[in-house]
């Protein structure tokens, strides 16, 4: 992260308005001709809403009081940090690729994952 090259996170539940946040970004951004570069982070959550409210339904009967939809359990948060490291290593303007966020959507679940 530096002046030139700000990180903005967004962060928030499905349904929380982080898409309407995104977009006023998106506007202020193109207004101060700033050419931002925007990572979904819906991306990077590791279940669907059916697949978290299992997952929270789940962790309840086993008596975990602290997951929640921001903690580590819930999101892929290594892969998140590799996005950044490859980004932090090109030249010019990152870019997301579809074969970046590719690998990323395939690991989103809707079943809670085994431990």
């Amino acid at each position: 992260m530096s002046v030139k090259h700000p990180i903005i996170a967004v962060t928030g539940s499905s349904g929380a308005g982080t898409t309407t946040v995104m977009k006023s970004f998106t506007h202020i951004f193109r207004r101060e001709k700033i050419n931002a570069q925007i990572v979904e982070g819906d991306a990077f959550h590791r279940y669907d809403r059916l697949g978290m409210r299992e997952a929270m339904k789940q962790s309840e009967r086993d008596g975990q009081r602290n997951f929640s939809h921001f903690g580590p359990e819930a999101n892929l948060l290594e892969e998140l940090e590799t996005l950044f490291a490859t980004m932090s290593t090109m030249k010019g303007r990152p870019r997301i690729t579809s074969r970046m966020r590719a690998p990323l959507r395939r690991g989103k679940t809707s079943r809670p994952a085994r431990t």
